[in-house]
């Protein structure tokens, strides 16, 4: 059955470029997004340079200017320069006045307690890559209520909390918890936490991802919390890496995976049309204040084999090879 949906919006992928174009281009990721459904996707600053400067946003949004009538190119700033949690804040204003639609120091968290504050009193968004996941998440929830206070003082503007790629249960029950009481977070999680376990896991760098996969309670927690409400948002945190990167044995390979171009598929089959495009179009676009960019066709009767050798992704390495998704976009 071919149905129209609008394109979907993807809050956490990772670009490369600047810097690591072996893996990953604007051109390449853009074209993977595209062929995935997206219309809209929100890159990460861990390129080379960082993030954290007028000029490189300038340098991404120029890269992405060829495929400016299919799908919009959000930037993400740095909250730190270098993504050095000792270092200064960038200037907040400055990057999203250059078209910075949020900021994160992606997976080098800002532990440092009073620079997370002070990053949440600007009032933007901030997409948080939990890594000590559970823990963080109740750290930065804490730091989160203190700086309401204040904004309800007066002292400071209303923060902005989302939580990236949540893979745990402890997480999803401090998440929560801190919802139940009201605070007003959201997050994130990607399909391969509610497709795939350490089960799963073999002797290359396939299934090596961070936060790694959890077990089969971690997995069922995912998608009790993904229909709950609980979990906002479905990203897809797509992060490639060379094919000899990701085929060395486990321990050596980079954490990451590719997956735009599977997600609508993993996410159909998983939780049906309606809850799908709740989680990868209306709440993120809520999130962000953004539309959907166009309408796009799917077909949600096909049956299709996953091979690597076609995507658009400079990646052709997936967990997902030889499975045979259902849902299609055209």
């Amino acid at each position: 059955m071919i149905k129209k949906i609008p394109s979907l919006i993807d809050m956490h992928i990772h670009l490369r470029e600047p810097g690591f174009t072996n893996k990953e281009t604007v051109e390449t990721g853009l074209k993977a997004a595209i062929k995935g459904g997206f219309g809209a996707v929100l890159a990460m600053p861990n390129t080379n340079p960082v993030n954290d400067d007028v000029e490189v946003t300038k340098f991404i949004l120029k890269k992405g200017l060829p495929f400016k009538n299919e799908i919009d190119l959000y930037p993400v700033s740095a909250i730190t320069y270098g993504l050095n949690e000792n270092a200064e804040l960038v200037n907040f204003s400055e990057m999203k006045k250059a078209g910075c639609i949020a900021f994160s120091n992606d997976g080098l968290p800002v532990q440092n307690k009073e620079k997370f504050k002070a990053a949440l009193m600007k009032g933007e968004l901030i997409l948080s890559h939990l890594e000590d996941e559970t823990n963080e998440a109740i750290s930065q929830i804490e730091t989160f209520r203190e700086v309401l206070n204040l904004s309800k003082k007066g002292e400071c503007p209303i923060p902005k909390l989302h939580f990236c790629h949540i893979s745990k249960k402890s997480t999803i029950e401090v998440i929560k918890k801190a919802k139940d009481e009201g605070l007003k977070i959201t997050a994130e999680t990607a399909p391969h936490y509610f497709t795939l376990t350490k089960k799963d896991i073999d002797k290359t760098g396939r299934f090596k991802m961070n936060p790694p996969l959890g077990d089969i309670e971690d997995r069922k927690a995912v998608i009790e919390a993904v229909k709950n409400g609980v979990i906002d948002v479905i990203a897809t945190d797509h992060a490639p890496h060379t094919k000899e990167e990701k085929l060395k044995p486990y321990n050596e390979a980079p954490n990451g995976i590719v997956g735009l171009e599977t997600a609508f598929s993993l996410s159909y089959m998983r939780f049906g049309l309606d809850l799908t495009l709740e989680k990868m179009v209306y709440a993120p676009s809520k999130i962000l204040g953004i539309k959907p960019k166009k309408e796009i066709q799917v077909d949600l009767g096909a049956i299709y084999i996953v091979r690597g050798k076609n995507f658009e992704s400079k990646c052709k390495i997936t967990p997902y090879e030889g499975k045979i998704l259902k849902g299609k976009i055209l």
